[in-house]
C-alpha cells in the first residue's frame, strides 16, 4: 500500500529493511540533508548476516563534536582499513547467497574509492542500491530543517528505524544462516539485495504496510 503523502526521513549507512519498506510506501521521498549528526543512530553503522549472527559495521568519523555538525559537514575517518573489513564481513557473510555473484560489482567500488564525507558516501550508496533492486522510489533533497511537519502531505518519520526502536515483526525470507539461527530480522538492505534479489519489492511493500500502521 502506497499513501498519497511525502515520507521524510533521515540518510542512514546501508539501511535496514525496515527503511527500505518506509522508502516504497510514499509517492516520494524527502531525505533530510539539513539536520545535526547523531550519535548511536544508523546514519554511520549497519547490520549485516555473518557466521557467529548479526554482525553490526561502523564507519569510523574524523574526531569533533559529531552531535553539533550538519550532517553535510560530517567526514569519514580513514586511519583504519575499515573499507577492506567492511567488505571482506559482506562478501563473507554473503559470498554464497543465491544473488551476490549478480551484485557485488556494482557495491565493491564504494569499498575502494575515498569519499570524504558521510552523506555523499551515503548518499550515493543508497541510489546505487535502489537501482539495482529497481525500487520506485523517487528521492528528494529538503530545502531547508523543520523540527516537525505539520502538512498533512508529509509524514515525518525520520528517526522511525533506530538501533533502540521497536520494529514490527518483520516477515521471514530465506537467509545465508537459517538453519543455524533462524530467521535475523530488520538486517541491512544487503541482506535483501543478495537474498531476494529481483523479487527483494513485493517484500518492501509488504513490510511497508507494518511499519506504517505500527505505533511509534
Amino acid at each position: 500500500m502506497n499513501i498519497s503523502r511525502q515520507i521524510v526521513v533521515e540518510l542512514q549507512y546501508l539501511p535496514a529493511a525496515a527503511y527500505m519498506a518506509l522508502l516504497c510506501s510514499g509517492v516520494g521521498i524527502l531525505m533530510e540533508q539539513h539536520e545535526h549528526y547523531t550519535k548511536g543512530s544508523y546514519r554511520n553503522r549497519c547490520q549485516v548476516a555473518g557466521a557467529n549472527g548479526p554482525l553490526r559495521l561502523s564507519i569510523p568519523l574524523v574526531k569533533g563534536k559529531h552531535q553539533q555538525q550538519p550532517i553535510r559537514d560530517v567526514r569519514i575517518a580513514y586511519h583504519e582499513p575499515w573499507q577492506a573489513q567492511h567488505w571482506q564481513s559482506i562478501k563473507s557473510g554473503y559470498g554464497s547467497a543465491p544473488y551476490f555473484i549478480h551484485y557485488a560489482e556494482f557495491l565493491h567500488p564504494y569499498y575502494i574509492k575515498r569519499c570524504e564525507f558521510l552523506f555523499d558516501f551515503n548518499w550515493e550508496l543508497l541510489q546505487t542500491v535502489i537501482s539495482l533492486l529497481r525500487l520506485p522510489v523517487t528521492l528528494q533533497l529538503t530545502d531547508t530543517y523543520q523540527p516537525a511537519y505539520t502538512k498533512s502531505d508529509i509524514l515525518d518519520m525520520r528517526e522511525a528505524v533506530h538501533p533502540t526502536a521497536v520494529l514490527p515483526t518483520a516477515p521471514p525470507y530465506p537467509q545465508v544462516f537459517t538453519e543455524r539461527y533462524g530467521f535475523l530480522p530488520h538486517l541491512s538492505v544487503v541482506d535483501l539485495l543478495f537474498c531476494l534479489g529481483p523479487t527483494t519489492l513485493p517484500y518492501l511493500q509488504k513490510l511497508g504496510n507494518l511499519m506504517l500502521d505500527h505505533p511509534r
